[in-house]
């Protein structure tokens, strides 16, 4: 069997149709039907019932499925062992949501150098935690740090610390929402990923389109540091500006929080994700606030 073939195997049964897995794994249609064509006849067995609306497995196409994503796991690990760097055991990648890196994973990556300098490290971004949990279980990933896991067999999830986004200013003191509609005339919005946008239009049903809208992430808080703003930032990195007085939380604004989790295969190296958890608990407790009173404080 050619991996090729079993990713895309794996991308029609997570998109449902031959169409959508040729766009996700770029491709074009027929290219699809003939690796699955190709498979079949290996196997000697039909894998997907066609239909005009799209394609669902056969018993023998959901038996097939484990083994698919076993081989691409396997597949990946050969590679990545094949390729360690000099002077390096083992090697792990390592996933995470945009909003997690500054002040977070940035910070745990030389604390896992330091910690265990036998593990070579590589790393992924993505903004979804279906797709960060989609790389897990595909073996691309050995370990995700993201908002909301969803739980699959084989897989462990940790949570590592809570997540606080609150809005920010750097007008002047006592600047408000306004009202139960909006936020301040000088708002920026900051895209977080899925999970801020659900909760930031639930909150916000008014505002359908902001004066400035920015898909940067943290790179915001240099916008907001330098030009009149206020905009949603994770607590941690907008703490050491409001204990400076650079910014201020803004008054009757809703936070947004977010458990944060660690998931990792039960297959992965025991000692090197035991030390990976440590490293990345260490973090949360030297450098996440709990709330905002903590981050005036600090």
């Amino acid at each position: 069997m050619d991996i090729d073939h079993a990713r895309t195997f794996l991308a029609v049964v997570d998109t449902g149709s031959f169409v959508a897995a040729a766009e996700k794994i770029y491709v074009t249609q027929s290219t699809v039907s003939m690796r699955i064509k190709v498979l079949e006849q290996q196997l000697g067995q039909t894998l997907f019932e066609r239909s005009k609306a799209g394609a669902s497995l056969t018993p023998a196409g959901r038996q097939f499925q484990k083994h698919a994503r076993a081989f691409i796991k396997i597949w990946q690990q050969a590679k990545l062992e094949v390729a360690l760097p000099e002077g390096h055991d083992v090697a792990i990648t390592i996933g995470a949501q945009p909003s997690l890196w500054h002040g977070y994973v940035l910070n745990f990556l030389p604390w896992m150098r330091a910690a265990a300098p036998h593990v070579a490290l590589r790393t992924q971004m993505a903004a979804a935690s279906e797709l960060l949990m989609e790389r897990l279980n595909n073996g691309v990933l050995d370990l995700a740090i993201l908002y909301r896991p969803v739980p699959r067999p084989g897989i462990r999830i940790a949570q590592l610390f809570e997540e606080h986004l609150v809005m920010v200013s750097n007008g002047p003191e006592g600047v408000r929402a306004e009202g139960a509609g909006l936020p301040p005339d000088d708002y920026v919005y900051v895209d977080w990923g899925p999970e801020f946008r659900a909760d930031h239009s639930l909150n916000f049903p008014d505002l359908i389109l902001p004066g400035l809208h920015l898909d940067v992430g943290t790179l915001g808080i240099d916008y907001l540091l330098e030009n009149p703003a206020s905009g949603y930032f994770p607590l941690r990195i907008a703490a050491p500006h409001i204990a400076a007085g650079r910014l201020h939380t803004v008054g009757d604004a809703p936070t947004f929080s977010y458990r944060t989790y660690a998931a990792y295969s039960e297959e992965a190296d025991a000692a090197v994700m035991a030390t990976a958890l440590e490293g990345l608990r260490t973090i949360a407790e030297e450098q996440v606030p709990m709330n905002a009173g903590d981050a005036v404080e600090g």
